[in-house]
């Protein structure tokens, strides 16, 4: 059972996270895994209510979840469930032997495929067919994804993303904050950005440009194309819930994950722009104008990309306690 569980913890470190922050610890306990926010890694100025922070860690807990399914196990999911232990966010045991689906062996084996994408997509359209899982999948958790195609909100969200995104790079806390999870070309650090996951040269998204975080600050960082050759906009789509309690949040993450991981074995990439997300009042007016009143949660593109992103992340040694 202990190599079951192991073998879980070492897919849920795949998941995506701000920053790549990977704001989570694990505690492996007979046939149970215990998964705890790690709060010195919570973005304090950027997140303060540890709203994206509990995003991340519910997409580490949807990898657990179906790790578990892939390998044979029924997972027993228990959400936030001791109240005087707020960083304990749920723990997952893997229960009785079910033998896994075909739906689960797919997700389990997108897990360390998946890259986050920093750049624009090709033109090549995704299916409405495939749009339509990937609604269905998130739903399937408790959310809702929102394809967003009339160009009136398109136009909305492209502002707004590119309003934040100067205002918080005048901002010299959000500077200071993103420096610390910006790595320069070289770095031998298990976390964080690394500087060959987005293009040296950006061009504008067409038609909708949203704004990317810059990273690279001037330095010249990135992954060395000067002509990057895909500036498409790609779909735009927003991922909401009804509520926007801690539980909510750990809702949204997962139906990240299984859309995400969906998408992948479909060759489909994400690139996240949560800048406007990030300030309450802009958050509050797309909740208001564009989301009908529901709780925006993850702002993202959608596409198909030529190049594949790099990623990192910290072993397992360094978020597992074992008995």
């Amino acid at each position: 059972m202990m190599q079951v569980l192991r073998a879980a913890v070492e897919a849920a470190v795949w998941a995506p996270s701000v920053h790549n922050t990977q704001p989570w610890s694990f505690c492996v306990s007979g046939a149970e895994v215990r998964l705890s926010a790690d709060p010195e890694r919570r973005l304090r100025v950027t997140d303060p209510d540890g709203r994206q922070m509990l995003i991340s860690c519910g997409a580490a807990l949807f990898n657990l979840r179906i790790a578990l399914r892939a390998l044979g196990h029924r997972p027993v999911v228990r959400l936030l469930p001791d109240p005087d232990s707020p960083l304990l966010l749920a723990t997952v045991r893997a229960g009785e032997p079910a033998p896994p689906d075909e739906l689960a062996g797919l997700l389990y084996g997108e897990i360390e495929r998946r890259r986050t994408h920093r750049s624009g997509f090709t033109a090549l359209p995704i299916a409405d067919e495939l749009v339509d899982e990937l609604v269905a999948a998130a739903g399937n958790e408790g959310a809702r994804l929102i394809p967003v195609r009339a160009d009136p909100m398109l136009r909305v969200l492209a502002a707004l993303t590119g309003a934040a995104q100067e205002i918080q790079a005048t901002d010299r806390r959000y500077a200071l904050e993103m420096a610390r999870w910006a790595r320069p070309p070289g770095s031998a650090r298990r976390d964080g950005v690394p500087a060959d996951s987005y293009p040296t040269a950006r061009r504008r998204g067409v038609p909708y440009h949203f704004a990317e975080r810059d990273y690279g600050r001037g330095e010249g960082w990135g992954g060395g194309d000067e002509e990057p050759i895909c500036a498409g906009t790609g779909l735009v789509v927003l991922l909401t819930t009804e509520g926007d309690t801690r539980e909510d949040w750990l809702i949204a993450g997962q139906a990240l994950q299984r859309v995400l991981l969906q998408a992948s074995a479909y060759g489909v990439s994400a690139a996240f722009h949560g800048q406007a997300l990030e300030m309450p009042d802009l958050r509050a007016f797309i909740r208001r104008h564009v989301c009908g009143g529901a709780h925006p949660q993850l702002l993202m593109r959608l596409g198909f990309a030529l190049d594949e992103a790099s990623s990192v992340r910290r072993p397992v040694a360094e978020v597992l306690r074992e008995p």
